[in-house]
């Protein structure tokens, strides 16, 4: 097993991504980041090597950002009636075409939805969208692929 360090400096990114696919909010994402790390040595003891190290990571930022949820409710069910970004940010986020596309995104099936997210927002690799899921790079390579046809083809129909 890697030291602490090194599991740090080698997957800090890969967590922090997926956190950000999940919130897409960079100041949550990397506060939450520090969260998965702290509970990550509280509890290294636990990890039996079963699966990558970069999966039982997600696994705990899964279970940190699913807490920070249910602990901060209120926070989510007032949405941005006080927007933090600058009011042209605001435009580009109100881009109908944008939102269209993220609500089809939305819609979609999972996994299909989430590889998506991960892909497109998260900005992971194939091979760490496969780790966090604990599947094949190829397997993640279809799944956005199908996804991406889907879309594509609603697109065309609309």
């Amino acid at each position: 097993m890697q030291p602490m360090e090194e599991i740090y400096k080698s997957y800090a990114m890969t967590v922090y991504k997926y956190l950000f696919s999940k919130t897409h909010d960079e100041d949550l994402s990397e506060e939450l980041t520090q969260e998965t790390f702290y509970q990550a040595i509280r509890t290294i003891d636990r990890y039996d090597e079963s699966c990558r190290i970069s999966t039982w990571l997600c696994g705990i930022a899964k279970n940190v950002l699913s807490t920070y949820r249910r602990k901060n409710k209120q926070h989510e069910e007032l949405g941005d009636w006080d927007s933090p970004h600058p009011p042209e940010q605001d435009e580009i986020i109100r881009s109908e075409e944008r939102v269209d596309l993220i609500r089809r995104v939305h819609e979609l099936k999972e996994p299909g939805r989430e590889v998506v997210y991960l892909r497109v927002f998260g900005e992971l690799s194939f091979k760490e969208i496969g780790d966090v899921f604990g599947k094949s790079e190829n397997w993640a390579r279809v799944t956005f692929y199908r996804s991406k046809e889907k879309l594509r083809k609603e697109v065309e129909q609309k």
